[in-house]
């Protein structure tokens, strides 16, 4: 039973960084971009959520809904005011402008809350019965966690296959000059990528601070990283592969922690990821595709 617990317990640490690396994948399959500031997204929908019901005294739920709405805005600013006018420049570009809106963000956070950790409590009250006679505890933390990464999951596969702007994200995808012949906007799809995975970055840190309840401006870095990894890990740009991803990696950190060495797990999560990279390039699920040139 005590695998069957530590799985339990991976599967869910997976499906947050299932969910976290759902909008890695999303920015990066449409806007060839990685939003290294997706991870402080995450620690700005903790906080949020945080002041709701600790200053507001709102409903959990509300709470939620409300940081969504704040990452979701703050997402769509962000592409605006500093990823969009980068739109033709390098990627290197690119890439040291996340790293300055990350930077931003966390300092932003320390001046508006401190850098003193805030006791954030669960929003999740469900409770499970003990199963197989009080040998195996499942937390209701757990359970909502698998529950909503399946659905978010299940919802985003449907919005890209049968909505009219999941197939204009997918031919920007594809090809945006193409696009935008055809007359897609290309801003807007790209804007709306943005908003969706930064309202999925919000859940994230709910989740996230359900399960480690201290809440810090750097709160949202390591998982930002570790979701990142699974996202790779899956094969970037995919999004079946970004729920695998997280799930395997979490099921291996949880193992890891539990059967060899604690200090050890990060090390162990990354170095299976550079196995991976070796064998398989483009990820378990992802396709390689040639470059012409």
């Amino acid at each position: 039973m005590e695998f069957l617990s530590n799985l339990i317990i991976g599967v869910s640490l997976g499906s947050i960084y299932a969910i976290i690396a759902l909008g890695y994948t999303m920015v990066y399959g449409i806007a060839k971009m990685l939003n290294f500031a997706h991870g402080d997204v995450i620690m700005v929908g903790g906080y949020i959520a945080y002041c709701g019901i600790s200053y507001l005294g709102l409903p959990a739920l509300v709470s939620i809904l409300l940081a969504m709405l704040v990452c979701t805005v703050l997402g769509v600013v962000i592409e605006g005011l500093a990823y969009r006018p980068l739109r033709e420049a390098g990627s290197l570009a690119v890439l040291i402008t996340a790293i300055g809106v990350s930077y931003f963000l966390q300092n932003a956070a320390q001046l508006i809350w401190g850098a003193a950790p805030k006791n954030f409590s669960s929003v999740v009250n469900l409770t499970i019965p003990p199963l197989f006679g009080g040998a195996l505890n499942v937390s209701g933390v757990a359970a909502v966690t698998v529950t909503v990464c399946i659905v978010v999951m299940a919802g985003l596969t449907w919005f890209t296959s049968q909505t009219k702007m999941g197939k204009a994200m997918r031919a920007c995808s594809e090809d945006k000059a193409a696009a935008q012949l055809m007359g897609i906007n290309v801003n807007r799809t790209i804007s709306m990528t943005f908003a969706i995975g930064s309202a999925l970055a919000a859940v994230a840190g709910v989740l996230l601070c359900s399960y480690t309840p201290t809440l810090t401006p750097t709160t949202g870095s390591m998982p930002g990283i570790k979701a990142f990894t699974a996202a790779v890990f899956g094969g970037i740009g995919s999004i079946p592969g970004a729920f695998l991803g997280g799930i395997l990696l979490g099921v291996i950190e949880t193992m890891a922690k539990a059967y060899i060495s604690t200090n050890l797990a990060n090390s162990i999560v990354f170095a299976v990821l550079i196995i991976v990279l070796l064998v398989r390039p483009a990820g378990l699920l992802g396709k390689y595709v040639p470059e012409k040139v």
